[in-house]
């Protein structure tokens, strides 16, 4: 039985007469939505499947939906005769142009066996003169099917044989998703042998030696290695580094990856006429002083390297060179090249070297690239990507990256080995600043990819609008990493006289599994994201941008001016070094989710136009209203319905106002300001979702102490299903004071239920603040029951998605992903701001 083995990615060319059972092989090997049949394009094209005048048409639909599969992934097969040269050019040129394998698998039954076949099928009107002139096309391209470009070519002969075949769907060499690391992967070492030793030991790996004393392996107890290419020439030991990593891989504690040093010594070795330069001479003179039988060995392991490797799912990339997106995962010597040499401009540089065109600049893949190839003095991370070559040999250090943690180690090397024709410490100009961001990561429909609900989509319509906003009006998004989410309301109450009430916030997160839950003041001011750093040299150093940090309200617009901003963020920060918070979480900047007091430093201007005018417009008319009715009530007139409406209506009003007045009280400059945080978002390489509340409440208590006069304290009460009376007392006690209500929150802050996220926290306020949100008549029976109608679904869905998005952005900040990156979610937040949900809810 014929056993044909096809790459899991990888374009299928059937090729056969009419009538020599392709489509049925298809059918039986293939998914459905795998095949792609010429017949069924010509149908789509001209309602004919037998129609040959509309075959050039079918072709063209056939090799764009192939073409559309092929950029997404998808192993393709495309049922046609293909017995002709020209049609199969075409389907190479196809593969190539995705970076995929081509494989024919050729069906040849007996001649006798199509012609019947055929005749057994109406639709088939054709004679038997034109499956002669098939099968003699035939007859003549097989002999010519690998030339033509195909990595595979299968040949069945027989009816027997083509029934019995089976299909096995193999990896890519490439396609190691399935190991996970960690990995400590390894920069150019270039002959640095020493240093190499001394690195994996720094790394704590155990090194192996053999009877001379030359290191053969190195062990570690949960960790493997990955080098990035480029072993050899120019350092003063090319045999000792290749023994030692052939051990490694060869052991299974390793992996490599080819650089272009390895491509040219190969073919060094095998004889071909190369030019020996750029240190190639002393590999070739090293090598030849050891045993013939070391050289073969070092040719069957250079050949049998790999161009370059996807582990964790896709996560990860390492290639020598670097590897553009599109090329993850494929297999073409376009991607061999690419990985051995990366992309030029074309252009020389003033040191006679070629100018490599930077595609790490305009780099937006999921995976993370860790590469070399291009000497640099210090790793940098450039859009998810990080060169690993520190020039070891030219007398700079020799670096590796631990991945998952993304902790850079290095050692120093031992001397200059080799003079660059560039000095090290000259860096190439970036074709664009890697903090410059791109419209086209904001514009148009978008994706984004989250770890706590999946994939978020924004309509282009919302990101226009963000747009609009954030360009206008935000600050500078370098220091803009997180934005809240909207926060969504209790269900109504079934209280007499309220829309909200802590029982409904208790019974939804019962219902949700959530037992442990804390109720937090709401305070009387706005939301507030804190960005502060230790010294002044952080933000220009860990952001890009000089100054202090940030304080920003949920739309991204600064509370203050320049100026303002700055003196707030240094009292902030004499604050945080008291309280112990940088040395503590060993950090040089810190993110905090905070409220800022009172309500008017940021909206006076909202105060003024309409809360306070409707509040003067309503205690001018209403008395006089009131005395005229009480006139003609007086004379005898019927006005007694109208004159106690308009008396409430009086009340009413006078309680509006007493409602706003509560939250403004005079500031001038920062005198009056405060600030009251109750969560700590991120810090340099960690973020906080996971800590209870109880813990960040106890920061933000150690923040009161260190500064009571600037920082004011978050009250708060946790509570459980036996306890759920006392915080029902607790909010009427707050607002019964005029107090906003009260937060309710899981108490162990991130929680994962059956259903997906649980909502970080649901406000629930008291009958007095939210106659500011609704008016001064929202209280009367009629405005009440129709209140009582308002519908939270899609609040709460916004809120989830929201509170996604902003941990996906502090996580990517925290990694210190690129820019855009943690941009793409903060962008998203504003985004989804702009649904049409009702802003009082």
């Amino acid at each position: 039985m014929a056993r044909i083995e096809v790459p899991a990615l990888s374009l299928v060319v059937l090729v056969g007469v009419s009538g020599s059972g392709k489509s049925t092989f298809a059918r039986k090997h293939f998914l459905g939505t795998e095949v792609i049949s010429s017949d069924f394009c010509r149908g789509l094209v001209s309602d004919d499947e037998n129609d040959q005048a509309a075959t050039k048409d079918a072709f063209e639909v056939l090799n764009f939906i192939a073409g559309k599969r092929l950029a997404a992934g998808r192993l393709t097969v495309i049922d046609a005769t293909n017995v002709q040269s020209e049609a199969r050019k075409e389907l190479v040129a196809l593969a190539r142009e995705h970076d995929v394998l081509p494989v024919a698998i050729v069906l040849d039954p007996p001649e006798r066996v199509c012609l019947e076949r055929n005749e057994q099928r109406p639709d088939r009107n054709f004679g038997a003169k034109v499956i002669a002139r098939q099968k003699s096309q035939l007859r003549r391209g097989l002999k010519s099917l690998k030339r033509e470009g195909f990595r595979g070519v299968h040949l069945l002969t027989g009816v027997e044989e083509i029934d019995a075949a089976s299909i096995e769907r193999t990896r890519l060499f490439n396609d190691l998703k399935d190991q996970t690391g960690p990995f400590d992967i390894i920069g150019d070492i270039h002959g640095c042998r020493a240093e190499l030793e001394q690195l994996l030991t720094t790394l704590g790996y155990e090194i192996s030696r053999d009877a001379n004393g030359r290191a053969v392996d190195a062990v570690h107890p949960s960790r493997r290695a990955v080098f990035v290419g480029d072993l050899v020439d120019r350092g003063p030991d090319t045999p000792g580094v290749l023994r030692l990593v052939m051990g490694m891989v060869a052991a299974g504690h390793a992996y490599c990856v080819p650089g272009n040093h390895e491509d040219k010594l190969l073919k060094a070795l095998r004889g071909k006429n190369v030019k020996v330069s750029h240190g190639l001479e002393e590999s070739l003179a090293q090598l030849a002083a050891e045993p013939e039988e070391f050289r073969a060995e070092v040719m069957t392991f250079i050949d049998g390297l790999v161009s370059h490797y996807v582990f964790d799912e896709g996560r990860l990339v390492v290639s020598h060179a670097g590897l553009v997106e599109r090329m993850h995962g494929r297999a073409s010597g376009r991607v061999r090249s690419f990985c051995l040499y990366g992309e030029t401009t074309g252009e020389t540089d003033e040191f006679g070297l070629p100018v490599r065109y930077p595609w790490a600049q305009d780099y937006r893949g999921r995976a993370m690239v860790v590469y070399g190839h291009t000497p640099t003095p210090e790793p940098e991370w450039i859009n998810n990507t990080i060169c690993l070559d520190t020039g070891c040999v030219f007398g700079g250090s020799l670096t590796a990256l631990r991945y998952p943690e993304r902790d850079l180690v290095a050692v120093q090397a031992a001397e200059e080995y080799y003079a660059p024709a560039k000095p090290l410490h000259v860096a190439s100009a970036p074709a664009r600043e890697p903090d410059v961001l791109d419209i086209n990561d904001v514009t148009g429909r978008r994706v984004v990819e989250t770890a706590h609900h999946g994939r978020l989509s924004v309509r282009a319509e919302q990101a226009g609008a963000a747009l609009e906003v954030m360009s206008r009006f935000a600050i500078d998004p370098r220091f803009l990493l997180y934005l809240p989410p909207t926060m969504s309301p209790v269900a109504t109450s079934s209280v007499p006289g309220l829309l909200e009430h802590p029982e409904q916030a208790f019974e939804a997160f019962k219902g949700q599994g959530v037992a442990a839950l804390v109720c937090e003041e709401k305070h009387m001011g706005s939301r507030a994201v804190v960005l502060l750093t230790r010294d002044d040299d952080v933000a220009e150093k860990r952001f890009g941008l000089a100054g202090r940090g940030a304080v920003h309200t949920r739309t991204g617009r600064s509370f203050f001016d320049a100026s303002l901003t700055d003196e707030l963020l240094l009292r902030l920060r004499e604050v945080a070094v008291e309280a112990g918070l940088f040395d503590e979480l060993d950090t040089s900047w810190l993110l905090l989710d905070a409220e800022l007091l009172p309500w008017s430093a940021k909206a006076m201007d909202l105060l003024r136009n309409q809360y306070a005018a409707v509040g003067a417009a309503a205690r001018s008319s209403l008395p006089a209203a009131t005395a005229a009715l009480e006139s003609a009530a007086a004379a005898g007139l019927d006005v007694g319905e109208l004159l106690a409406r308009t008396q409430q209506r009086a009340v009413n009003a006078s309680l509006f106002s007493d409602a706003y007045r509560r939250y403004c009280w005079p500031t001038e400059g920062l005198d009056g300001v405060r600030l009251a945080p109750f969560q700590l978002l991120a810090t340099e390489g960690r973020t906080y979702e996971d800590m209870p509340h109880a813990w960040h409440l106890a920061l933000a208590d150690r923040m009161v102490a260190a500064g009571p006069s600037l920082i004011t304290a978050t009250r708060r009460l946790f509570v459980d299903a036996s306890s759920w009376a006392e915080g029902v007392a607790w909010w009427e006690e707050l607002t019964g004071a005029g107090g906003e209500g009260m937060v309710v929150k899981p108490a162990a802050n991130l929680v994962r239920t059956a259903k997906g996220l649980a909502q970080p926290g649901l406000k629930v306020r008291g009958q007095e603040y939210l106659r500011i949100i609704y008016g001064p008549d929202y209280t009367e029976p009629a405005n009440f029951e129709r209140l009582r109608d308002r519908n939270l679904g899609h609040k709460r869905s916004m809120a989830l998605r929201e509170y996604a998005l902003g941990l996906e952005a502090l996580e990517r900040a925290a990694r210190g992903e690129p820019l855009w990156r943690i941009h793409e979610c903060v962008f998203a937040v504003l985004a989804l701001e702009s649904e049409p949900v009702d802003p009082r809810l």
